[in-house]
């Protein structure tokens, strides 16, 4: 019998997709989209870009009744105070501190409670449960900070509970004690935020194939190894994705909580930089000094995503940019 002998093609590169010029047949094509695009575009300019040329204000010792001819440039001088001031020192330290708690805090929790609530077979159960958690979201602070502050009241639930468990003798003044508020900061962020968080993982759970769990369930595993091995993998880009954006955010610890539970007492550990540009920025009049702070938050939020962004792109995982 003859061998049959076949040559071996060579393998043809890939076809590089060829990205569409533009063209104003292109811009013809979609311009009932441009259409409606036009008064979102317009929303943001007027409202996100227009109000950055206030920005010069921090090159200035801005005077109100003064026209922008006649104010005075003084280039970094408020930059340069504001890193040499031991005030914004221990401000930047609480806002940083408390970004960090409420970061951590939100992310694991939600996970959790997500990864929990997808284990629940019954829906009438998943949706109370589900309900009942998300329904603080939308209180507004001014009450929500009204039932933390009665809680932790000496004679509140919390003290009467921790008393009748024997966990301490006597009530604790949870809001004089500057100890205690990053925590209680914390837990209220959570408390409010948690079921709310939770619906994007219960969102992205719900597109993971059943198939993978029907095969872990032939292979004998377990509900927590199906956790571990499926969900979570399956959930990861979007859980990479609102680190990102969270990230974005490092200097956003809030100003509501803050300013409504803080006092005197605890004021080295409850002011923020929101709080101290309006203490020392807006209500002294030093607007030059707001708006320079209000600079250094958006820098160094920028940053932070853009090497959250870089990060990820360079573990291989899903990125914004």
């Amino acid at each position: 019998m003859e061998e049959i002998v076949t040559e071996a093609r060579p393998l043809k590169p890939p076809v590089k997709r060829q990205r569409r010029r533009w063209s104003w047949n292109t811009v013809k094509e979609q311009r009932q989209l441009i259409y409606m695009s036009v008064p979102l575009l317009a929303y943001i300019i007027l409202f996100a870009y227009v109000p950055v040329t206030g920005w010069t204000m921090a090159f200035q010792d801005y005077k109100p009744a003064l026209s922008f001819g006649e104010q005075t440039w003084v280039g970094f001088k408020h930059f340069q105070f504001l890193f040499t001031d031991d005030n914004f020192m221990r401000v930047l330290r609480n806002t940083l501190a408390m970004s960090i708690i409420n970061l951590v805090l939100g992310f694991v929790t939600a996970i959790i409670l997500a990864l929990l609530l997808n284990e629940i077979k019954k829906t009438f159960w998943k949706r109370t449960v589900q309900t009942i958690s998300y329904l603080p979201h939308f209180l507004s602070w001014i009450i929500v900070t009204g039932i933390v502050a009665t809680s932790l009241a000496s004679d509140g639930i919390i003290n009467d509970l921790l008393m009748k468990l024997n966990l301490i003798d006597k009530p604790i003044i949870w809001l004089s004690e500057g100890k205690y508020f990053w925590g209680v900061v914390g837990a209220s962020h959570v408390w409010k935020e948690l079921g709310w968080n939770t619906i994007i993982y219960l969102a992205a759970m719900s597109s993971i194939d059943p198939a993978l769990y029907e095969a872990a369930d032939i292979d004998g595993a377990n509900r927590y190894h199906k956790m571990w091995s499926i969900t979570l993998p399956g959930i990861r880009p979007t859980i990479v994705i609102l680190l990102i954006m969270s990230v974005g955010h490092i200097l956003e610890a809030g100003f509501e909580v803050q300013y409504l539970l803080g006092n005197g007492l605890i004021m080295d550990w409850s002011e923020t930089i929101d709080i101290f540009v309006l203490k020392y920025g807006i209500a002294q009049g030093n607007y030059s000094l707001a708006t320079a702070g209000g600079i250094f938050k958006t820098f160094v939020s920028i940053t932070m995503l853009l090497l959250a962004n870089w990060t990820a792109k360079r573990l291989g995982e899903e990125r914004l940019l």
